[in-house]
């Protein structure tokens, strides 16, 4: 008998079509993610990566498709896997006015068994920052914040959205131990940062054009290009370079 992994994300022919354009944003991307593995979604802007996690998280509807995460549908479901899943997505819209301490404690109540206030925050070295106000923290100081709210929870998945964009080297190293502790979580982890990837990620999805274009361990996807680096790997499969200006659509 076949010992199958249990998934924790199937997202199966997810298809996002917005109103002023005229090919899909995110166009036939079917993905499994096996429970307790870091899966990274790696792509340019425009690739279709944001509306792909959007439509995983059940906060954009999918023009056609379907997702389950852990076998909850995000738009039916939507409290139970509220109570599963945890968000932080690339651009934070948090309550300007409250501290870190008393935005930690808001997330903290909607869930069952959330980590401790001074535990997460600590975990991203935030403690000092307890009592300041959100709009008083530096950039990279609000997303190590969004990074513990989505945490907080103890989610048994996490999507995580330009993990550490903003981040001094220091804090980018930081944030990765922090999540490279999260064993029992499966993470889905959208970045532009190669050496992020390699690290982190079991497995790769390598979206172009709103399409995967290939998939597989960072190893996987050296080999099928013929590359040394990922980045040369990402060159050789999307014919581009990978700092693009291009941006996605998102109305």
């Amino acid at each position: 008998m076949t010992n199958t992994p249990t998934l924790a994300v199937d997202a199966e022919h997810l298809t996002k079509r917005y109103r002023r354009t005229t090919t899909n944003a995110v166009d036939d991307i079917s993905l499994s993610i096996r429970a307790g593995e870091t899966f990274g979604i790696l792509g340019a802007n425009g690739a279709g990566k944001t509306s792909t996690v959007e439509m995983i998280a059940g906060l954009r509807r999918p023009t056609s498709g379907q997702v389950r995460i852990l076998g909850l549908d995000p738009w039916r479901d939507r409290t139970k896997v509220r109570k599963v899943l945890g968000v932080q997505l690339q651009e934070a819209s948090l309550h300007d006015a409250l501290t870190c301490e008393e935005l930690v404690d808001l997330y903290r109540s909607f869930y069952p068994d959330p980590l401790g206030t001074e535990e997460v925050l600590e975990m991203v070295e935030l403690r000092s920052r307890a009592r300041t106000r959100f709009s008083k923290l530096s950039g990279g100081q609000q997303q190590r914040l969004s990074i513990a709210l989505a945490l907080v929870g103890r989610p048994e998945v996490v999507i995580l959205d330009e993990l550490t964009t903003g981040l001094d080297p220091s804090a980018r190293r930081r944030v990765w131990s922090a999540l490279e502790a999260l064993r029992r979580q499966t993470v889905i982890l959208v970045s532009h940062a190669m050496d992020e990837v390699e690290r982190l990620c079991d497995r790769v999805a390598l979206i172009n054009g709103g399409r995967v274009i290939a998939q597989g361990t960072p190893e996987d996807l050296r080999r099928q290009a013929g590359a040394s680096t990922l980045e040369d790997a990402f060159v050789a499969l999307t014919g581009r370079a990978f700092d693009t200006d291009d941006e996605e659509e998102t109305s």
